[in-house]
């Protein structure tokens, strides 16, 4: 892959073959089926979706699966028993390219997400007075 600098999720996206882009492009709308006022964003030069001032997950492609990474490491030990069957690292979910993509496992982890990001801003608040 190129290690090209991008700005928008559709740049990114346009290095991609049609298979691998297909899947890019579904895990995109999927996500924001899930959370439509999420904002699209490019961090860590790969897209992600930003919500309420966290980002929520990103993902990329990888040379034999769709890269999916919560911006949490928790979150893929709190769900461990959904991910039987899919590879995963303590902050990754591998979706191979040949298989469909599970919807509800997918927003499962976003709405997952938005939970862990308001307990945190509400922690945050919490310390600050």
């Amino acid at each position: 892959m190129n290690k090209a600098s991008f700005s928008t999720t559709d740049e990114y996206l346009e290095m991609f073959q049609l298979d691998e882009r297909t899947v890019l492009e579904n895990l995109r709308q999927i996500i924001k089926d899930i959370v439509p006022e999420a904002e699209e964003v490019i961090s860590y030069n790969m897209p992600a979706f930003k919500y309420q001032g966290s980002v929520l997950v990103y993902f990329a492609a990888c040379k034999n699966h769709c890269g999916f990474y919560p911006g949490s490491g928790s979150t893929v030990a709190k769900l461990s028993e959904e991910l039987k069957g899919y590879n995963t690292t303590k902050g990754s979910i591998h979706f191979p390219y040949n298989k469909p993509l599970p919807k509800a496992l997918i927003k499962k982890v976003v709405l997952l997400r938005i939970k862990e990001n308001k307990e945190k801003e509400l922690q945050k608040n919490n310390k600050k007075k």
